[in-house]
C-alpha cells in the first residue's frame, strides 16, 4: 500500500513555473481549486460520508471541467487557433498540461476511495460490494429486482454489418460486452446502457450494503443474450463536448436556436473515454475507433466509474458520519412565532436589510418576500431574473400564481445557462402560460443580474422593495452556498433596477445608473476608477487597502490594474475561491497582494469588494466576479452598500475569512497552494463555523 498523503501540503497538481509571466494559467488554477476540494474528502477531519460527497463533487466537477473547458480548447486545437491564453500557452500545451496534472489526481483519488474510504466505511456496515461477494439469497433477490426493474428497460445493441456502432450518450455508463454463438470461434460485441432513472447503487434488502448498477447488470447479461455464450463485460463512459455554440445573432427564433443547441450537443465530440480496468485491448481499440478518441482521451480507472454518483450513498443513515444538521435562522428583523405576523414590507421600509445565506434562511427571507408579494393585492408588478433555479422551485410558483392573478409579471429568463437550458425553458413557457412577460435578456449577453423588483401601491404612492444579490433564485442551493442579498426600497436602488429591467426587456439608448455597478455598461470602468483612487491614496501617503471576495480572478485588465496598484504600495487581501490567474509576492509587481481560498462544507459564492477610501471606505456586492466574461459578456449588477450597520456586517464577513486558519489556502507566486493549520497554541478558527455560530446567538439560541 502507498503511503498516505500528507494532510497539510501543496496540493499535488504539476505547477509549470514560469517566473517571466505575470499570469497564471486558468485551466491549471481552476484544477489547483479542484484538488482543494479533493483535500476536503482526504482530510480525515472531515465526517467520513461527507468526504464521500466531497469526491463525488471532485468528480462531477471533472466531468463538467472536461465537457466545457477540455472540449472547448480540443475545438480550438482541431481549427487551428494560433492565439496564445495571456500566458502564452498554445491550445496543445494546455491541453498536455492539462493531461499531465489530471492523471496523478484521479490516481489519488482512486487510492483515497478504495484504501481508505472503503475500508472505513466499511467499518460502519455501509459497503460497496461486487457480486460474487454476495449471499447466495442476496443475489438471487437482486436478480429477482433485475426481472422486474430492470430487464424490461435494458435494450441489448448489437455492433455488426446489419447494426451500427450505437449512439452513447454524455456522461452515460454502459457495458460493453462480448459475446460468442455456442459452437463458434467468433467474438462479436454488443452494448447495453445502464438506465439513469435507476438508483446507481441496489440496495440489499436490510443491509447498508449496495451493489453497482452496472455489476447486477453484468449478471444476468444471459436474460438480454439468450443462447450466447457471455465470453467478457466491462464498464465504459464517455464525456462529450457542451461548448457547442451556435450565432445567436443569426438566428431568427432564439429559442428555437438554444433548442438546436441542446441537440447539437447530445451529438457532440467524444472529450474523454473512461474505462474500468481490466477491459481487453481489442475492446478498448474498438470503442477508441468508434468514439474517434485518441489514446490521450482514454483513462483507466481502478473501481466503479463515475464517483459522482456517490452523492446517493451520501444520505445513508449514519448520522454521526455526517456533518452536525444546519437549519438556517430567520434573521432577526425578520422573525415572529408566527411568520404570518411578519410584515416583509414594513420590515424593509424600515431600513436596508442584509441576508447571508445559508447561515440567514432564504426561504424566510427573499422566498417570503416574492410569495407575499404573490399574493398581496397591493401588489401591482413583479419584476425578476431567472439564471438557474430548482426544479420545484417555490418562487416559480409564486410568480405563476402572481401572472394568474393578473398582476404584471415580467421574468427575464436566462436560456443560455449552461447545463439548465432545458428547465429554463420549460419554466419561460409555464410563465408565458399564465400571461407573464417573459424576454431571453439582451443579444449576444447573458443575462446573470440576479435581481427582484416588487411594486407596491401604497397610501403615500407607488413604492419599490428591491432584491439584489449574489447567488441564485434556487432555494435548495441556497442551503448550500454562502451568498448575499440586499432587500431595500431605496428610491434610487429601485429606479435603477426598473431601469436595468427595462434595458432586459426593451429598448434603453445610453442607459445611465445613479448607484448600480452594472456590466457591461459601467462596471468594468467604475472598479478600474477605485482600483486606480485607492493608487492616489497610496502615492499621497493616506494609506490604502482593497478587500475582495469572488469566485474568479481571470480579468487581465483587472489584474494589470491590481499590479500597478501593488507596485504603488497598496496593500490588498484577495478571497478568490478557485480561479486565480494573478501571481502574488512578485517582487516589483505583486510584493503587498496576498490571495487566500476557502473550500469547507459551504461552497463560497459571494461577492464583496471594499475599498477603503482613505478612511471613508466604500462597499459593494453583486452577481459578478472580476473575469471577462462578467465584465464584458454578461448583464450583472453589483449594488454599493451605504447603511453603516450593514457595512460593519460584510466587513465583519471579510475579517473573518482572512484569519480563517482551518479551510483557508494561501497562494504562491507559483501558483501553487498551502493550506494554513493553526500554530501551536493558536485556537482554530473556520470562517463558517464562527458564521454558523454567531447567527445562532443572533437569533438567541
Amino acid at each position: 500500500m502507498s503511503e498516505p498523503e500528507p494532510t497539510f501540503q501543496v496540493a499535488p497538481v504539476e505547477v509549470v513555473r514560469e517566473p517571466d509571466s505575470l499570469f497564471l494559467n486558468r485551466e491549471l488554477s481552476w484544477l489547483q481549486f479542484n484538488a482543494r476540494v479533493l483535500h476536503e474528502a482526504e482530510d480525515a477531519a472531515t465526517p467520513l460520508l461527507e468526504r464521500l460527497k466531497f469526491l463525488a463533487i471532485f468528480e462531477s466537477n471533472l466531468d463538467e471541467f472536461f465537457m466545457k473547458r477540455v472540449g472547448g480548447l480540443m475545438q480550438q486545437q482541431a481549427s487551428n487557433v494560433r492565439e496564445l491564453s495571456p500566458d502564452n500557452r498554445t491550445p496543445r500545451q494546455q491541453l498536455a498540461e492539462i493531461d499531465r496534472a489530471v492523471r496523478p489526481m484521479l490516481a489519488r483519488e482512486r487510492r483515497l476511495f478504495n484504501e481508505e474510504l472503503l475500508p472505513a466505511l466499511r467499518q460502519h456496515g455501509l459497503e460497496i460490494v461486487a457480486w460474487d461477494d454476495l449471499k447466495g439469497h442476496e443475489r438471487r433477490h437482486l436478480s429477482v429486482d433485475f426481472e422486474k426493474k430492470l430487464f424490461p428497460i435494458l435494450t441489448p445493441l448489437a455492433v455488426d454489418p446489419a447494426h451500427p456502432f450505437p449512439f452513447i450518450s454524455n456522461l452515460s455508463l454502459s457495458l460493453a460486452v462480448a459475446v460468442r454463438a455456442p459452437g463458434e470461434d467468433e467474438v462479436r460485441f454488443a452494448r447495453v446502457k445502464a438506465p439513469a432513472t435507476l438508483p446507481r447503487w441496489l440496495q440489499v434488502a436490510g443491509t447498508l450494503r449496495f451493489v453497482p448498477l452496472e455489476e447486477v447488470i453484468s449478471h444476468n447479461l444471459e436474460r438480454l443474450f439468450p443462447g450466447m455464450e457471455i465470453v467478457e463485460s466491462h464498464p465504459f463512459r464517455v464525456t462529450r463536448n457542451s461548448d457547442v455554440q451556435r450565432n445567436e445573432e443569426e438566428a431568427e427564433d432564439l429559442l428555437e436556436a438554444i433548442q438546436e443547441e441542446l441537440r447539437e450537443r447530445r451529438f457532440a465530440t467524444v472529450v474523454r473515454l473512461e474505462v474500468a480496468a481490466g477491459m481487453p485491448q481489442w475492446m478498448r481499440d474498438l470503442l477508441c475507433e468508434q468514439l474517434e478518441v485518441r489514446p490521450e482521451e482514454l483513462f483507466e480507472t481502478q473501481g466503479p466509474l463515475g464517483l459522482r454518483d456517490l452523492l446517493q450513498l451520501g444520505s445513508a443513515p449514519l448520522p454521526s458520519l455526517k456533518y452536525r444538521p444546519w437549519t438556517p435562522v430567520t434573521h432577526p428583523r425578520l422573525h415572529a412565532a408566527d411568520l404570518d405576523e411578519v410584515d416583509v414590507f414594513s420590515v424593509i421600509a424600515a431600513g436596508d436589510l442584509l441576508v447571508h445565506h445559508p447561515y440567514d434562511s432564504f426561504a424566510t427571507s427573499v422566498q417570503r418576500l416574492i410569495e407575499t408579494a404573490a399574493d398581496d393585492a397591493n401588489v401591482l408588478g413583479i419584476k425578476q431574473t431567472l439564471y438557474r433555479t430548482s426544479a420545484d422551485s417555490p418562487i416559480m410558483r409564486a410568480l405563476i400564481r402572481a401572472a394568474e392573478t393578473r398582476k404584471q409579471v415580467a421574468v427575464t429568463v436566462e436560456i443560455k445557462a449552461r447545463f439548465d437550458e432545458a428547465a429554463n425553458i420549460e419554466w419561460a413557457e409555464r410563465l408565458e402560460n399564465v400571461g407573464a412577460h417573459v424576454a431571453y435578456g439582451v443579444v449576444g449577453l447573458k443575462t446573470h443580474a440576479k435581481i427582484a423588483l416588487v411594486v407596491r401601491q401604497e397610501k403615500e404612492g407607488l413604492r419599490c422593495y428591491t432584491h439584489i444579490a449574489t447567488g441564485n433564485y434556487n432555494a435548495e442551493t441556497a442551503k448550500l452556498y454562502t451568498d448575499l442579498g440586499l432587500l431595500t426600497c431605496q428610491p434610487e436602488l429601485g429606479e435603477d433596477v426598473a431601469q436595468l429591467f427595462n434595458l432586459l426587456t426593451g429598448y434603453v439608448h445610453r442607459p445611465k445608473f445613479k448607484k448600480l455597478l452594472v456590466a457591461p455598461i459601467n462596471m468594468r470602468q467604475r472598479f478600474l476608477e477605485l482600483i486606480a483612487r485607492e493608487v492616489e491614496h497610496a502615492q499621497a501617503g493616506r494609506g490604502g487597502h482593497i478587500l475582495a471576495k469572488m469566485n474568479s480572478l481571470e480579468d487581465p485588465q483587472i489584474i494589470e490594474a491590481l499590479y500597478e496598484a501593488s507596485a504603488a504600495g497598496e496593500e490588498m487581501d484577495l478571497i478568490v475561491r478557485g480561479i486565480c490567474r494573478l501571481r502574488p509576492g512578485l517582487p516589483g509587481r505583486s510584493e503587498t497582494i496576498r490571495v487566500i481560498s476557502i473550500v469547507g462544507r459551504f461552497l463560497e459564492h459571494a461577492r464583496i469588494f471594499y475599498f477603503a477610501n482613505a478612511g471613508r471606505p466604500e462597499y459593494f456586492f453583486g452577481s459578478a466576479d472580476w473575469m471577462s466574461r462578467n465584465l464584458d459578456y454578461r448583464v450583472e449588477a453589483i449594488t454599493p452598500v451605504e447603511e453603516p450597520r450593514l457595512r460593519e456586517e460584510l466587513k465583519a464577513i471579510l475579517d473573518l475569512q482572512l484569519v480563517d486558519n482551518v479551510k483557508a489556502w494561501d497562494l504562491r507566486s507559483d501558483g501553487s497552494y498551502v493550506q494554513r493549520a493553526p500554530v501551536p497554541g493558536e485556537e482554530p478558527q473556520s470562517s463558517q463555523e464562527i458564521l454558523q455560530q454567531r447567527a445562532l446567538e443572533r437569533a438567541g439560541r
